[in-house]
């Protein structure tokens, strides 16, 4: 009964939300615990790539958020439309987010804080594959703005492997700088024996 029950629990959190008035809640949710304005294919991007939010159900949910002044469409700064929490829907992600499932609530913020990671690496990092005639070097940048802070090449035997060097990086490359560094300043010249038997 006990193995049942989890398989029902488990088939339920993999689900798509079904009804909008749960989806218009987390949209507001989303927008208010990220506390900036989201561009509009970002926000798309963010909402279908958890699986949990099918494009239908989005498109309905954002057309009723516009409609009622829970979030605007406006350009921002550098001219990207870009959605804007009003505060209908500051309201309504404060009171109501309890009406949708906190693991919902989860899946959807720890999704946006991905896919800004991601972008962030995105500009800070630049990986090239280059192919030779015995496999593919991995070139990794790291960038600032006046220069690059490291320039590496690390070769692997084919493609595929090469991608799973990169795609490893980028998971956390902060990370794989700091690693770099700290062996470069740790590296020490081998000692010898030299003394007499």
């Amino acid at each position: 009964m006990q193995d049942e029950n989890i398989r029902k629990m488990a088939e339920r959190a993999d689900t798509e939300i079904s009804d909008i008035p749960t989806l218009n809640i987390l949209l507001c949710y989303l927008l208010y615990k990220i506390e900036k304005p989201v561009e509009t294919e970002q926000l798309y991007e963010i909402a279908i790539g958890t699986g949990i939010v099918n494009y239908f159900y989005y498109q309905d949910s954002i057309d009723y958020l516009t409609k009622n002044g829970l979030i605007s469409v406006k350009d921002d700064s550098e001219g990207h439309k870009c959605y804007f929490l009003e505060p209908k829907g500051t309201a309504c992600a404060k009171e109501l987010k309890t009406y949708a499932p906190k693991s919902f609530r989860d899946k959807l913020v720890l999704a946006a804080l991905k896919y800004y990671a991601r972008l962030k690496y995105e500009k800070e990092i630049k990986i090239d594959y280059i192919p030779t005639e015995k496999g593919v070097y991995v070139q990794i940048r790291c960038l600032d703005t006046s220069c690059d802070l490291m320039d590496l090449k690390l070769f692997a035997p084919d493609m595929t492997q090469a991608k799973l060097v990169g795609e490893r990086i980028m998971r956390n490359p902060a990370g794989f700088y700091s690693k770099i560094i700290d062996l470069a300043l740790s590296n020490e010249e081998p000692s010898y024996d030299l003394t007499d038997n």
